[in-house]
């Protein structure tokens, strides 16, 4: 196969694996791969009505690309709203995303969400824009100034980035509540970068997170 009817091919399909991502982040990463390739692909053979369509697709790209990494750890393009353990919304959202939740948190399985939820003192949405993109839930501790996590989720979309980190800020919704650390759930799995990135840090056989003062990476 000639070199360059192989780069079409790999061009393409890159394509087609970006249209199948669920995560905002990685789908315009491929997405951009992909462009970039068939923008070569395309000059080789002098097809230049293609040429110009995928050279306005990195372009496009590259802007939003450009717009996620700003964003990610804005407090002002994410919004954080208590809500109701026994809010019927919550119970949904749990109820829709069960598989999912259970995958990353094994702990959870075999649990109704409404026992899920009832298990919790205190829930949270974060949203941006007009989407929820993650759900927090939290007990109290072993200590009155402790809050134990009993979910972090954040939805498939977002998962490229920590929308959970608004809720663990210091000048979160935990700081009326006077909590002064966080203990991470025993049962979340696949998720010691996320919780790095958060700022849970190892304290005996728990990671916790410290109140005083912690900014995202």
């Amino acid at each position: 196969m000639p070199v360059v009817e192989a780069v079409g091919w790999i061009g393409s399909a890159v394509l087609i694996v970006s249209l199948l991502q669920t995560r905002v982040m990685r789908f315009r990463v491929l997405n951009l791969s992909a462009s970039a390739v068939l923008v070569f692909y395309n000059a080789v053979l002098a097809v230049w009505p293609m040429v110009a369509m995928n050279a306005v697709l990195v372009g496009i790209n590259l802007f939003f690309i450009a717009r996620l990494t700003r964003r990610r750890h804005d407090s002002r393009a994410y919004d954080v709203v208590p809500i109701a353990a026994d809010e019927p919304f919550l119970r949904h959202l749990l109820q829709r995303h069960t598989e999912d939740i259970v995958a990353f948190n094994p702990d959870l399985r075999g649990r109704a969400p409404d026992e899920v939820a009832a298990s919790a003192r205190h829930a949270f949405l974060v949203s941006s824009g007009d989407e929820v993109v993650g759900v927090v839930l939290t007990r109290e501790g072993s200590a009155p100034d402790e809050q134990q996590v009993v979910l972090d989720y954040v939805l498939p979309a977002h998962r490229d980035f920590t929308p959970g980190e608004f809720v663990f800020r210091p000048d979160g919704p935990f700081a009326s509540l006077g909590t002064r650390r966080v203990v991470a759930s025993p049962g979340m799995t696949a998720s010691e970068k996320y919780l790095d990135a958060v700022g849970f840090r190892p304290d005996g056989d728990r990671r916790v997170l410290e109140l005083g003062g912690h900014r995202a990476a």
